[in-house]
């Protein structure tokens, strides 16, 4: 699976962007698919997922109603849309795909499990 994160940029506190992560060379419709985060000096952080079948989600406590994962797996990609930005969710955006299994509705946070990365996109929030 090829990933390719996209939808980053710089943005005012407050204001919102659409990060998309289109998947190729195979079907996503069984991987989890997560977003991890990375700022400079920092360690990857679990920011979203979301269960292949849809129906589980989880997000970190830090981004918690303000952004939204979502999926189409007709269209092989995942979305996360991100509102009410903040300054510290200045980071490099990373999609990952994960094989868990077969429960519909399992997600998991931890990056170490996850097996398909795309290249980060670059998301600046300035205040």
């Amino acid at each position: 699976v090829q990933l390719q994160a996209s939808g980053g940029g710089l943005v005012q506190a407050g204001g919102s962007l659409r990060l998309s992560c289109a998947a190729s060379g195979r079907s996503i419709s069984t991987y989890v698919m997560g977003w991890f985060r990375q700022a400079p000096g920092k360690e990857r952080e679990f920011v979203a997922a979301i269960s292949w079948g849809g129906g589980g989600t989880a997000y970190a406590d830090s981004v918690k109603g303000r952004f939204t994962i979502s999926r189409d797996n007709a269209k092989n990609t995942v979305v996360l849309q991100m509102n009410s930005l903040k300054p510290e969710d200045t980071a490099v955006y990373h999609c990952a795909a994960g094989d868990f299994g077969r429960y519909s509705d399992y997600v998991d946070t931890n990056w170490k499990f996850y097996d398909y990365w795309g290249q980060g996109t670059q998301v600046t929030v300035s205040s």
